[in-house]
């Protein structure tokens, strides 16, 4: 990927605000994932294994909050003859244009329409997969049940939802311990303590996970037979969803 700035946004003493997708976020975007998200690309290849598989010629496939459009380009690099339709969807057009900069430098500009929308009013019909990474934990809970619904409901027979979001474990002992090897990683990715601690801080209010079953009910409430994991790292969790042909 092209050269990206480092993320040093929490080297300060007081946060001001609950983290918001400014476009000061957006120049270090792609560092803060890299550093921020545990085996990232390894997440986005594991993606790309399963969609070549479940796939059909001519999908249409959207990547809502699709940010940068980091993960849109490797499916573009890495499925080829299928006559895939690809769409990312995000609400900061900061975002969006960062992306489709990155689609130009890599020659990807026309394999890709980027959509500034709010994802959950989006209304596709046979659709062949949706892609929520690391976005769900931003939506108020209450509205979560009736956006996978919809996404079920937008899918072809057969077609799949990959989510992938940060889980708590309810099993307190457990999930402190899994924060505490989760800060360690951000720690030997460079982070201080006081970065850590004030990233925290912006995100309380803002970042809501849920546990693995939770995030499993929700999907299966809205239709979904088939669910599974297919990814975790203690806190990080992917899932794969299936609709029945």
């Amino acid at each position: 990927m092209a050269c990206r700035s480092q993320d040093d946004l929490y080297l300060i003493e007081v946060v001001n605000e609950d983290f918001v997708f400014t476009e000061k976020v957006v120049e270090v975007f792609d560092d803060m994932l890299d550093r921020s998200i545990p085996f990232y690309e390894e997440v986005i290849q594991a993606s790309t294994s399963l969609l070549a598989g479940l796939l059909k010629d001519g999908d249409t496939v959207y990547d809502l909050g699709c940010a940068t459009g980091t993960t849109l380009l490797e499916f573009v690099r890495s499925l080829p003859g299928k006559d895939l339709h690809f769409f990312g969807v995000d609400n900061s057009q900061p975002m969006l244009d960062k992306a489709q900069l990155k689609a130009e430098v890599y020659s990807k500009k026309e394999s890709i329409t980027f959509i500034n929308q709010d994802i959950t009013t989006l209304k596709t019909k046979n659709s062949g997969a949706f892609i929520l990474n690391y976005t769900l934990q931003f939506i108020r809970p209450m509205l979560r049940q009736n956006f996978i619904g919809q996404i079920h409901e937008n899918l072809r027979p057969g077609g799949v939802l990959i989510l992938s979001e940060k889980t708590i474990n309810h099993d307190r002992q457990l999930n402190r311990k899994y924060i505490d090897i989760y800060h360690k990683f951000k720690r030997d990715k460079g982070y201080s303590e006081l970065e850590i601690a004030k990233k925290r801080e912006a995100l309380e209010n803002v970042l809501i996970p849920f546990s693995i079953d939770e995030n499993k009910t929700i999907m299966k409430k809205a239709g979904f037979r088939r669910v599974e994991t297919f990814f975790q790292w203690f806190n990080f969790t992917s899932f794969i969803a299936v609709k029945e042909s």
